[in-house]
């Protein structure tokens, strides 16, 4: 597909600096990498672990989960 955009000067600029640093890199290859990045929602795994949030759960949350005791004593 083919798009006519337009790019302020300034970004244009910016835009040609970074092409010159990476000349492997088309400026068709870097747009289509920003919008992907754009686009795509984040993959939250690692942050949902890292917050102790479980896909699934033996309860429920509105069963007061966090008051149960599972498989030990108190």
């Amino acid at each position: 597909m083919k798009r006519t955009v337009y790019i302020p000067n300034k970004l244009a600029d910016r835009v040609d600096v970074y092409l010159e640093r990476h000349p492997d890199l088309t400026l068709s290859a870097l747009v289509q990498e920003a919008l992907e990045r754009h686009l795509t929602p984040p993959d939250l795994r690692g942050l949902l672990k890292l917050a102790g949030i479980v896909p699934r759960a033996s309860r429920h949350a509105r069963d007061r989960a966090e008051d149960q005791d599972i498989g030990r004593e108190r």
